[in-house]
């Protein structure tokens, strides 16, 4: 929910500034120009705090709000530059990895300014709150960062870079303002309690406080979701290995288990109708066949002309028609997305998990055998296998609505090379 009304709110704001990023295009700036330009500014925030130490004094809080009109301003720069990039089709593996560099280098010099007002003007506690805040803040985007190169997506938590840019802006921002209308040195006591209990800086200074607790949650839990997802992909790797560079231990392993939920070849519910088998595809990973006709829907391996495996969409599926002369015809739209395409996603390089968009709940993988061949994986019975065939045994129902007596699967054992199977309801 949260993320939808994010990209949401992003598409609203892009709507705005389009107008004004085709000027910058027109002007000849480069997405890294705009980048530099956010980073200059940011530097212009520390002149800022460091002329509020140096120029003014502890009551004089109109730097900070000075200040924060001027962070809000570089950070519309944050969006500016990957606009532009994407509407002047001027995108770059480099300029990704510029863009992310100076935006931290940008934010650690934005808190070093606020560091040395805080500093300065003698609000230690405060500044050690910005410091721990700094650090939240470069944690939450390493951990992106860092499970990114290892094929994990990590963009979740309540302080990622906008969110610490507007709070930082708009408290600044509100105590510039304020001390312009109740003084720069207000404090409120309460009878009783032998300190104040608020002063003007509070309303920069208490965001930062929520922002340090915030930011290193935020950094946590992408590290403990980043976790699942590792010891998600390994465990599906380790089965995968070890059935097939192990054979003989994993034969130990798993062959009670086959013998009693995997069904021998030949055996289970229904009686199938005697259907071609597709033959001469040797990229094919697996084929799906079902009643009432021989006509086979066929799950390709998708090679570019370089021979190398296409990321974008690494598995073509079309028909094999068997009662047209063998027919090859692709999916129309209604069968590939409601009955026969596949939910694609990629886990890690080299890896994908794929769904059948009729039926999500069997897990599909992609991914590469111990011999470096790619072959589909999934759970028959209790052992993670190579997948060969899908037959649906259905009896009426309707187009939409077929009844569906049974779905089966058909794969390899890579322990034993045997072949198993497994029928279910679904």
């Amino acid at each position: 929910m949260k993320k939808r009304f994010r990209d949401k709110l992003q598409q609203a704001i892009y709507v705005v500034i389009n107008p004004f990023v085709k000027g910058l295009i027109k002007m000849g700036l480069t997405p890294n120009a705009v980048t530099l330009i956010g980073f200059i500014l940011n530097i212009g925030v520390v002149v800022i705090f460091v002329t509020g130490v140096e120029e003014g004094n502890r009551g004089d809080l109109s730097y900070v709000g000075w200040a924060g009109g001027l962070i809000l301003f570089a950070g519309l720069f944050d969006m500016l530059d990957g606009q532009v990039a994407r509407l002047g089709n001027m995108g770059s593996r480099f300029g990704a990895l510029f863009d992310s560099v100076l935006d931290r280098y940008s934010e650690m010099v934005l808190f070093l300014g606020i560091c040395y007002y805080l500093i300065g003007h003698h609000y230690f506690l405060s500044s050690i709150f910005a410091f721990i805040a700094l650090i939240g803040s470069m944690m939450v985007s390493y951990t992106r960062a860092r499970a990114e190169g290892l094929g994990i997506e990590c963009k979740g938590g309540l302080m990622q870079r906008p969110e610490r840019i507007v709070i930082i802006s708009l408290s600044a921002i509100a105590c510039g303002v304020t001390s312009h209308f109740i003084g720069g040195d207000y404090k409120l006591f309460i009878p009783g309690i032998p300190f104040h209990v608020f002063e003007t800086i509070s309303i920069f200074t208490f965001p930062l406080f929520i922002m340090a607790i915030m930011t290193n949650i935020t950094a946590v839990g992408r590290i403990l979701d980043a976790k699942k997802a590792i010891d998600k992909q390994d465990q599906v790797t380790r089965v995968i290995r070890s059935a097939t560079t192990t054979p003989v231990i994993a034969l130990l392993i798993m062959v009670l288990p086959v013998m009693a939920v995997a069904m021998p070849a030949g055996g289970g519910q229904g009686k199938e109708p005697n259907f071609p088998v597709p033959s001469g595809i040797p990229t094919m990973l697996f084929y799906m066949q079902r009643t009432p006709n021989a006509n086979t829907i066929v799950y390709d391996l998708n090679l570019q002309k370089d021979g190398t495996l296409d990321e974008d969409e690494p598995v073509n599926i079309y028909w094999i028609r068997y009662t047209e002369n063998s027919e090859k015809k692709g999916l129309n739209y209604i069968q590939r997305k409601f009955a026969y395409g596949l939910k694609i996603k990629q886990v890690s390089k080299d890896k994908y998990e794929l769904r059948s968009v009729a039926y999500d709940k069997k897990k599909l993988y992609l991914m590469k055998s111990a011999e470096g061949q790619y072959h589909i994986y999934t759970q028959i019975g209790n052992v993670m296998a190579q997948l060969n065939r899908i037959y649906l045994q259905i009896e009426g129902g309707t187009f939409w609505l077929p009844n569906v007596v049974y779905i089966e699967m058909k794969g390899i054992d890579p322990a034993t090379g045997k072949e198993i199977k497994e029928q279910f309801k679904p």
